[in-house]
């Protein structure tokens, strides 16, 4: 890449909203949902998931389980587990899926990632992969790096601008438009990671519940190598360069 490399941010699912009618064709889109869904997805590639479905709604997840009868049917629904799902969308449930292939729906995520559709590329970020993250994108110089922070219900997220803000600091000097440069600031109010995501609302929601490992495990910077790419709306891990 160049100091020219465009990099935007979608701060909010309004904005996601409008990703459809925008052209993408020739940018990599980076989706961020920190709490949790793209951290459980990134969670479940390290510990060797094949593939990863992610759907919009739950009828899609039940119809596309007919056809993958073996696969682990994952997700939430206001953060909470959906009844007769195998999994929710805690990371920490993700350790323990090798080999398997996973169907998965959540509030903003899934959403998020299935906007992106007529990007060039679609990859998946978190905080857990922030390092492997810059690198990929180092080495594929994209001209343009859309930025999707999947926010909460309708709103904007902190934790996933500050996912954004620490994939910019990685890269390095680059054209930022304003709404990256406000994500970078984010990441420079908060040196460690793990105080964005207490302060955030659903840092807060999730330690209300008893759920604060999972915040915990969501801050962990660059802890994975692995990167996730989506193509025809599955999931897999990136081969080693």
């Amino acid at each position: 890449m160049t100091p020219s490399t465009v990099v935007d941010v979608v701060l909010n699912p309004a904005e996601i909203a409008l990703l459809p009618q925008r052209d993408l064709s020739g940018a990599t889109c980076v989706v961020f949902d920190v709490l949790r869904a793209t951290s459980s997805m990134i969670t479940a590639l390290a510990n060797g998931a094949a593939e990863i479905h992610p759907v919009r709604t739950i009828e899609d997840a039940l119809e596309l389980k007919k056809q993958m009868p073996d696969a682990v049917l994952a997700g939430e629904r206001n953060g909470d587990p959906i009844e007769g799902f195998d999994v929710g969308n805690s990371p920490l449930e993700y350790r323990d899926l090798a080999g398997r292939k996973i169907i998965t729906t959540t509030t903003n995520g899934t959403l998020a990632l299935r906007a992106c559709e007529g990007a060039n590329r679609v990859l998946v970020g978190a905080i857990l992969n922030i390092g492997a993250l810059a690198e990929e994108l180092r080495l594929s110089e994209p001209a343009e790096i859309v930025i999707v922070c999947a926010g909460t219900f309708a709103d904007f997220a902190l934790e996933d601008a500050m996912g954004a803000g620490l994939l910019i600091e990685a890269l390095g000097p680059l054209d930022l438009t304003d709404s990256a440069c406000a994500a970078l600031a984010v990441a420079g109010a908060y040196p460690n990671p793990l105080d964005a995501l207490r302060r955030a609302r659903n840092g807060r929601a999730l330690e209300a519940k008893g759920r604060g490992e999972e915040v915990e495990w969501c801050a962990q910077q660059s802890r994975f190598t692995v990167v996730g790419s989506m193509e025809r709306a599955v999931i897999r891990p990136l081969p080693p360069r």
